[in-house]
């Protein structure tokens, strides 16, 4: 097979029990792609084929929604009688299914990170109405040879529940070891569902084995509804507390006392490196810490969950010391600064003009301006400070919505500062 519809086929990927997934090239847009092709009999199977044609329905009506950073993007689908294939984003790397044996572990701060992700891709899906249904390490991919930098894309949206759509649900899709107990009893889901699945998969990561394991799904499923599953520490005994609260709290049975945001089980995450329950990766500040930081900051509160991923990308983080010198005065300057934890004091010929606390931006005039800018004072740490930096190259680089957030929030910052220098002025 050398060409599929517009897409030309470079080589075969994988073989499923409905579908083979190949690697093509998009010609147009110049990039290569993953096509997931159904075997034509599996659709005329007078059994099977309306559930087969389904979740391919379903996928196919998700083509340029699933905008996010970690989640595996749907650019093309064709659903007709003779044909159907969906046209994906393509990651070359595997999945997390090759690190969910006990002797093929992540590091216990990676696997944190990764369901940090995870987290935040799924609240971004249920945002627009939509809740996966089956998500399991099979589903959840990582680009290069093994997930060493934390990065995911979670795929497969095909059994998804998606609100608005007129085609009725179809029951008893997923797969029984990662089903919630509301799915095994086929009762109405949410995304709690969802959070209940994930804590499996941060177990099985955890601990290389399944929280429930029986030789037949009938004993699964019997255990998924009445069994408490061992806690990860026993099994692993690096695992802190804090992460066992957190997986008991995910897969709770009752929905009541489980997660209700996604925003819960993530900040509870990132808590995790903050209180240094987990010890934070290698680099100084993890991505789930950095993604938690800022989305807390007023300087970020319209940006996207995906522009603040995109900020991740070209910032630079670095914890400075009491007495350390961030700026100083009269030197040139192509980058701005956000303080996103600790207190900086603003100095001029020896006179504090300023106190800088969390959140507050500083340098930007020289990113702003024109004209080549230098720098008017000193900023210096006066205790224990976490600095993020953007050059304004990078800046410039970065997406139009980006940039347009980063905008009007230099404006906001430049308003508060006139307005506060107004009310100084009127107290003389």
């Amino acid at each position: 097979m050398d060409k599929i519809g517009k897409y030309d086929i470079i080589r075969e990927l994988g073989r499923g029990a409905t579908a083979t997934v190949y690697l093509g090239n998009d010609p147009f847009a110049q990039r290569d792609v993953a096509l997931k092709v159904a075997f034509p009999e599996i659709l005329k199977n007078p059994e099977r084929g309306k559930l087969y044609t389904h979740l391919f329905l379903n996928e196919a009506s998700l083509v340029g929604k699933l905008m996010h950073p970690h989640i595996v993007q749907i650019f093309d689908a064709v659903v007709a009688e003779d044909l159907c294939y969906i046209v994906m984003e393509f990651v070359p790397g595997g999945t997390l299914e090759d690190f969910a044996a006990p002797d093929k572990l992540l590091p216990i701060e990676r696997v944190v990170e990764i369901i940090f992700k995870c987290t935040r891709a799924l609240d971004f899906a249920n945002r627009i109405g939509i809740t996966h249904r089956d998500i399991k390490p099979a589903n959840i991919l990582f680009p290069g040879n093994s997930p060493t930098s934390g990065d995911i894309k979670i795929s497969d949206f095909g059994a998804a529940i998606i609100e608005n759509l007129e085609r009725t649900q179809v029951s008893g899709i997923g797969s029984p070891a990662y089903m919630s107990p509301q799915q095994v009893r086929e009762q109405p889901l949410n995304h709690q569902t969802d959070i209940y699945s994930l804590g499996v998969v941060m177990y099985q990561l955890l601990t290389g084995q399944l929280p429930f394991q029986a030789s037949t799904n009938y004993n699964i499923i019997y255990q998924i509804i009445n069994t408490e599953p061992t806690k990860p520490s026993a099994l692993r005994k690096k695992i802190p507390e804090a992460l066992d609260a957190i997986v008991t709290r995910a897969m709770c049975k009752d929905t009541e006392k489980r997660y209700q945001t996604w925003e819960e089980f993530s900040h509870d995450l990132a808590q995790a490196f903050r209180s240094k329950q987990v010890k934070a990766p290698r680099r100084a500040f993890s991505d789930s810490e950095k993604f938690d930081t800022l989305r807390d900051l007023p300087f970020f509160s319209d940006f996207s969950d995906a522009e603040i991923w995109e900020v991740l990308g070209f910032s630079h983080w670095r914890s400075i010391s009491p007495g350390e010198s961030i700026l100083n005065d009269g030197d040139p300057g192509d980058f701005f600064c956000i303080l996103g934890e600790g207190e900086l004091k603003v100095v001029k010929n020896g006179r504090i003009l300023n106190l800088l606390t969390t959140g507050d931006c500083f340098g930007e005039m020289a990113v702003i301006s024109k004209s080549k800018q230098t720098r008017g004072a000193d900023v210096v740490a006066l205790i224990q400070s976490k600095i993020l930096t953007v050059k304004g190259k990078a800046l410039q680089q970065a997406s139009e919505s980006c940039r347009m957030h980063f905008y009007q929030s230099f404006l906001d910052v430049l308003t508060s500062r006139l307005e506060l220098s107004n009310a100084r002025l009127a107290a003389f």
